[in-house]
């Protein structure tokens, strides 16, 4: 944990959240390697929502185009590819309030996901 000390962060689970906001790999070596073996509540609140913002991005990312990319024939602004782009920023704004809440060490909600993650995977 010397690594953590360096960088200011504390074993209240602040670092778990802060590492499981760097994309699906970043969630691994978060759970596997900091929350596995010490978990705090702090952690695991953080891991839930992180894990299911992944999901829902990995789905609504790669499905909207596997779904509808022949069928949304419409060109110019309202294009798949502009409304993805929106989709995009909708979740990097959701990204970005969790990882203030994680740096805060805060058991922020992540709007729209946050409550249900919490439900869904509270064996985590």
């Amino acid at each position: 944990m010397e690594l953590t000390k360096k960088l200011g962060l504390n074993d209240s689970g602040r670092t778990v959240g802060v590492i499981s906001y760097f994309t699906l790999i970043g969630w691994l070596v978060a759970y596997f390697a900091f929350h596995a073996g010490k978990k705090t509540a702090l952690g695991s609140y953080q891991l839930r929502q992180t894990l299911l913002l992944n999901i829902v991005f990995i789905i609504v990312i790669w499905g909207l185009p596997f779904l509808f990319g022949s069928f949304w024939t419409v060109e110019g602004m309202f294009s798949l590819s502009y409304f993805l782009r929106l989709l995009e920023f909708g979740f990097f704004v959701l990204w970005i309030v969790g990882f203030v809440g994680a740096i805060n060490s805060e058991k922020k909600p992540i709007p729209l996901l946050g409550e249900r993650a919490q439900s869904m995977f509270s064996n985590l």
